[in-house]
C-alpha cells in the first residue's frame, strides 16, 4: 500500500462534497509529475485530502477504489476514483507543516503547486497522529 496527498480548492470540490457523493472521479490533473503519481495509485492506497486556497490544510482521508484509467474527457490523461473515508477532527494546516523540520523535504513544502504527491510512510504516521 502507498500513501498519497491530493489537493483541491474547496470552492471547486471540497472534501465535504466527496463525503456526500461517497465516490468520485479524481480528474483535471495535467501536470506531468502529478500525472505520474496519479497513474501509480493502486486500489486500497490511502489518500490525504488537502484544501488549497484560504484554508490550506489537510482535512480528510480518502481511499483509491479504482486505479488509474484514461480520462473520458481526454484519454491522454489518467484519472482515479476516490472514496471518502472520514474527515479529520483536527485539520493539519500548512503553516504548522512548514514549521516542522521533519516535513522540510516533502513535496507539499518544496513544490507547493503540485496537486498529487506521495506521502512518505514516516510522515504519514506523524500526520495521522496529529489529525485524529
Amino acid at each position: 500500500m502507498a500513501y498519497w496527498l491530493v489537493k483541491s480548492e474547496p470552492e471547486e470540490y471540497s472534501f465535504a462534497q466527496l463525503m456526500q457523493e461517497g465516490v468520485a472521479r479524481w480528474d483535471g490533473v495535467r501536470n506531468p509529475q502529478a500525472q505520474k503519481y496519479l497513474r501509480a495509485m493502486q486500489v486500497g492506497d490511502l489518500v490525504l485530502y488537502y484544501h488549497t486556497g484560504a484554508e490550506r490544510a489537510i482535512v480528510g482521508l480518502a481511499e483509491v477504489v479504482r486505479a488509474a484509467y484514461p480520462d473520458p474527457a481526454d484519454p491522454r490523461y489518467g484519472v482515479v476514483d476516490l472514496r471518502a473515508v472520514r474527515p479529520f477532527s483536527r485539520p493539519l494546516p500548512l503553516q504548522a507543516i512548514r514549521k516542522e523540520p521533519l516535513f522540510s523535504s516533502w513535496a507539499l513544502v518544496r513544490q507547493p503547486r503540485l496537486s498529487v504527491m506521495p506521502v512518505p510512510e514516516s510522515l504519514w504516521e506523524v500526520i495521522l497522529a496529529r489529525v485524529k
